[in-house]
């Protein structure tokens, strides 16, 4: 076989040894920084970095903050401030229209039970009716009515 081959079919890797060796040292170091930078002493470290650095850059973006709303103004185009503001009054709207919304269904809906109680309300109503002089359209009390008044002679009051 070749020269490279031991006596279980694998080639050998000369590099194997160093991979080893990195993973060791990465883990090592990995549970070193961990331990470092879960002590109080490194978060007021950063903490006082980090002041320094924004103390040091406030007047550098103070003046361009400035200078990009001058910019901003001279090309017609809203700021920072003047969009966060139109997105709350959007917001605001589409609540409010959210509100009415659901209150239009709540509408909707009474309305939608009042027709069907009516509806049953007369179905009921008509059903209780005598078919027998009533047309589809008339009530029974007016069929009763009109037969009446045909079947009984006119009154004569001047006597």
């Amino acid at each position: 076989m070749g020269d490279n081959a031991n006596a279980s079919g694998k080639s050998y890797d000369p590099f194997e040894p160093f991979r080893e060796v990195r993973d060791a040292y990465l883990n090592t170091l990995s549970k070193a920084m961990i331990d470092a930078v879960n002590t109080e002493g490194y978060a007021e470290a950063t903490g006082a970095m980090l002041d320094g650095y924004l103390t040091a850059t406030k007047p550098f973006r103070e003046a361009l903050e400035k200078n990009m709303l001058q910019a901003l103004q001279q090309l017609s185009l809203p700021s920072r401030q003047e969009v966060a503001a139109l997105a709350e009054r959007f917001t605001n709207i589409e609540m409010r229209l959210d509100d009415m919304d659901a209150k239009l269904d709540g509408i909707a809906k009474s309305l939608a039970e009042e027709k069907k109680a009516r509806q049953e309300a007369a179905s009921r109503s008509q059903a209780a009716r005598s078919p027998v002089e009533a047309g589809p359209d008339q009530p029974k009390a007016a069929a009763t009515g009109r037969a009446r008044r045909r079947a009984a002679p006119p009154t004569n009051s001047r006597r």
